[in-house]
């Protein structure tokens, strides 16, 4: 097997909507798909939301509310992202730093999602 990239994976949320306006105001596009099921589209690949309350299977097993910390990708330059964050009312909590992307240097700025997990917007 030779596994090369990532379809999708799981945050586990509070509130669906919430989490859906927080990352459409980021640039996702809202989807919805199976039985009333909720995901975050960002180009080819998506966030499938699942609520605290929901019935999906199957979960990890501890889904927790909070506990992700990934990286999205932008071509938008990081003055212009920052800018447009505070703008919307999205608390930068660090940078712009200076990271080690997966294929590239990257510039990157911190935030938090409604549930509060760490969200890094990076730019190459």
């Amino acid at each position: 097997m030779n596994a090369t990239a990532i379809d999708h994976f799981v945050l586990t949320v509070s509130d669906v909507a919430a989490s859906c306006d927080f990352y459409e105001s980021l640039g996702a596009e809202v989807v919805t798909f199976g039985d009333d099921r909720t995901a975050v589209r960002f180009g080819d690949q998506k966030i499938n939301l699942h609520p605290t309350d929901g019935d999906v299977t199957p979960v990890a097993s501890e889904p927790t509310v909070g506990a992700g910390d990934f990286c999205l990708l932008t071509e938008t330059p990081i003055e212009t992202v920052e800018t447009e964050l505070r703008e919307r009312g999205i608390e930068i909590e660090m940078g712009p730093v200076e990271r080690t992307g997966a294929v590239a240097p990257i510039t990157s700025v911190y935030v938090r999602d409604p549930d509060g997990n760490l969200v890094e917007i990076a730019t190459t």
